[in-house]
């Protein structure tokens, strides 16, 4: 039965449906029964399936999508996410970039594949994500870009106005312009040097042990097939998935 495989417990859902759209005294037309149709999106993250194969207890398949992408394009999975997140502990923060394979079928967007985060790597089409997480190991903000993109590249937006005592990162990370932004704010560089340093600098080795809590966040996100690979056409819906899923992970 798919009830069996629900994820969104009572106490979940108290926290999250006040920051849902579509309830009694909103503008606009009331949604018909938001909760069901989140486990539907959950449903087709988690099994990765195609939105015209959601069974009919969810639904209808395609009146599903269009409230998806309605609140996708809204931001409501992203306020989502921020709305179940503790605040996060910033003894140090965490960052790294992982990618994933995307789907044949999720190419064909308007305005081509760079425009929506995909692009070729070494495994073909692939998308990038730069994540930053806290000392906890928990998600405080992620960024898409084409696979073939360097990580650095999500540095900046990630760790604008974030303020913590120290960045842990691989050596991949290590940037003159980082270490002097690291700096002038106060923060402690976790950054091994690359070995081309003409003047090599010291990091805590002992502290950088711990940037496997990154690695263990991209482990745990990619449990969902719709997030280990990509199937989703637009940068905006495959953010949105991962918003949604890292609500769920962020409340357990």
């Amino acid at each position: 039965m798919i009830e069996q495989r629900f994820v969104i417990t009572d106490q979940l859902w108290q926290r999250i449906e006040p920051h849902l759209p579509g309830k009694v005294g909103d503008a606009g037309a009331t949604a018909k029964d938001n909760r069901l149709f989140l486990e539907a999106v959950f449903w087709r993250v988690r099994t990765g399936s195609p939105w015209r194969d959601l069974p009919p207890a969810f639904g209808n398949w395609n009146s599903q999508f269009r409230r998806f992408r309605r609140w996708a394009m809204a931001g409501v999975f992203e306020r989502l996410f921020k709305a179940v997140s503790c605040d996060p502990d910033f003894e140090y923060a965490l960052i790294d970039g992982t990618i994933v394979q995307v789907h044949q079928k999720a190419t064909g967007a308007k305005g081509g594949p760079q425009a929506q985060a995909i692009g070729r790597s070494r495994g073909g089409l692939t998308t990038k994500i730069v994540a930053l997480v806290d000392a906890l190991g928990n998600l405080v903000r992620f960024l898409l870009l084409p696979g073939q993109a360097h990580d650095m590249k999500g540095v900046a937006p990630l760790i604008r106005g974030v303020s913590f005592d120290a960045l842990l990162a691989d050596k991949a990370f290590d940037a003159d312009w980082l270490i002097q932004d690291l700096d002038e704010r106060g923060s402690t560089a976790v950054i091994p040097p690359k070995t081309n340093r003409k003047i090599q600098r010291d990091y805590d080795a002992e502290i950088y042990k711990w940037r496997h809590l990154v690695e263990n966040y991209f482990a745990k996100i990619k449990e969902f097939r719709g997030i280990a690979t990509r199937y989703d056409k637009t940068d905006c819906s495959y953010a949105a998935n991962w918003n949604l899923v890292a609500a769920l992970i962020a409340s357990r």
